[in-house]
């Protein structure tokens, strides 16, 4: 990220992580904004104003409500339902969601059993995405698009309009990225996408050959070579 940034791109990371890590990803990482929480919030450093920008879908009203019944649901979300799952770890610094972790600190699950975790949301009227890691469930019909859409078009340092997706390279490796993979011509999946090639509508245009970040970091020089 930080060679691309330095040679001029336009760096946003676009994830479900908690607003805690944006936080520190705003300040901190070579980066201009990035999208959280599954497309619930963006977060820019204005290092002229030395302060942190933040911006919700959902004012802080509707989400200390939605912040009350999500706590009640993460309680049953790794109940004996569905062994083995266990509330996410970064679970205290979310603001808008409930993530159930079925790989990243426990022992991966069957996709049976994910597909539990994504019906017992969906019967509390969530919407439910899933990740490389986690099945992430929200009140709301946002995605990791719409807010994109939302932070390239404000206070960027340099006109960001998504009309020109061509333009533009995304970088995902799971189901909830489907909406980008569909909407960037130049989308691309780093190698364990295919872990969920017959979950993903839209696949990406292209495939790294390496996973995870060190797929990533092979598209990174791609793009600078």
């Amino acid at each position: 990220m930080e060679r691309l940034r330095a040679a001029g791109k336009l760096v946003i990371p676009i994830t479900g992580r908690p607003a805690g890590w944006c936080d520190h990803i705003a300040r901190m990482w070579p980066v201009d904004a990035v999208v959280g929480e599954n497309g619930a919030l963006y977060m820019r450093y204005d290092a002229a104003a030395r302060k942190l920008v933040r911006r919700f879908v959902a004012d802080e009203p509707t989400r200390l409500r939605h912040r009350e019944r999500l706590a009640a649901i993460a309680r049953r979300g790794s109940s004996p339902r569905v062994p083995g799952s266990a509330l996410a770890s970064d679970q205290r610094y979310r603001e808008t969601d409930v993530a159930i972790d079925f790989c990243e600190d426990v022992p991966p699950l069957r996709r049976a059993a994910i597909d539990r975790i994504v019906a017992m949301m969906q019967a509390e009227g969530m919407t439910a995405k899933v990740s490389s890691i986690h099945v992430n469930g929200w009140f709301g019909s946002y995605d990791k698009l719409t807010m994109t859409k939302h932070a390239a078009d404000r206070g960027l340092r340099r006109s960001t309009s998504m009309r020109e997706r061509a333009r533009f390279v995304f970088a995902g490796d799971s189901p909830n990225d489907a909406p980008m993979f569909a909407f960037f011509p130049n989308a691309v999946g780093v190698a364990n996408v295919r872990d969920f090639a017959d979950r993903i509508a839209t696949l990406p245009a292209y495939v790294t050959r390496a996973e995870a970040g060190a797929g990533f970091a092979e598209l990174a020089s791609f793009l600078l070579a």
